[in-house]
């Protein structure tokens, strides 16, 4: 499939411009959208959420962006998420680092027509049990709308996780993007808005252990 990453630039200027290479997923980072109100969106005030709707079905794709939300003053780092023209969720981060926004309440995988895809939000990247829980509950691929990269520490992050968990991972940024792939390379990484070819490949194997203290209930 398809992967196109827009790390630069804003999604409504995005797309008044957009043209299809024949993308299968739109990905932006932080810098898509910005701070989105509820109470906005709800009142009819603003329409962020709309055009990430419309531009999924402009483009006849999945589009994921990352944003900020404003709940009446309780902010959070979050990700829409749409397929064909239709608002699939908004997932929020369940890890904040240094009080710098508020934490969300659950993961979430989105059944999409490229597979199960499961969405880990920013900061949430640096906490291994998130990517773990999201690969053990059957995500086929993995995407991480992330804010502004600043160190290639998190090359070392998604080869890791995607070598240990056995499941691809795309990650956007302002600024970069990569992906990793389960064998624990990097197969993709630029600082340009570009599309990609990208081969969904999952790599596991079913372990046994045998442990000591377990032990079977007696038959009534």
């Amino acid at each position: 499939m398809k992967i196109r990453f827009v790390s630069r630039g804003k999604l409504v200027d995005f797309k008044e411009k957009y043209e299809s290479e024949g993308e299968n997923l739109i990905l932006f980072g932080f810098e898509g959208m910005g701070e989105v109100s509820y109470e906005k969106e709800l009142k009819g005030e603003s329409h962020d959420f709309e055009q990430v709707a419309l531009l999924s079905k402009m483009s006849k794709t999945i589009v994921v962006c990352g944003c900020a939300t404003d709940t009446r003053g309780l902010k959070r780092k979050s990700a829409v998420v749409a397929e064909k023209g239709r608002l699939c969720g908004v997932s929020d981060d369940t890890n904040v680092i240094d009080g710098e926004m508020n934490a969300g309440a659950n993961l979430r995988i989105y059944e999409t027509e490229l597979g199960r895809m499961g969405m880990v939000v920013a900061e949430d990247i640096f906490f291994p049990e998130t990517v773990k829980a999201l690969a053990l509950c059957g995500s086929d691929f993995i995407v991480c709308p992330f804010g502004k990269v600043t160190d290639t520490f998190l090359q070392t992050l998604l080869r890791s996780y995607s070598y240990l968990y056995g499941v691809p991972i795309l990650l956007c940024g302002v600024g970069y993007s990569w992906i990793a792939d389960p064998f624990g390379q990097i197969t993709f990484a630029s600082p340009q808005n570009t599309v990609t070819e990208f081969e969904n490949v999952k790599e596991y194997h079913l372990i046994e252990t045998r442990r000591r203290g377990i032990r079977k209930a007696p038959l009534l």
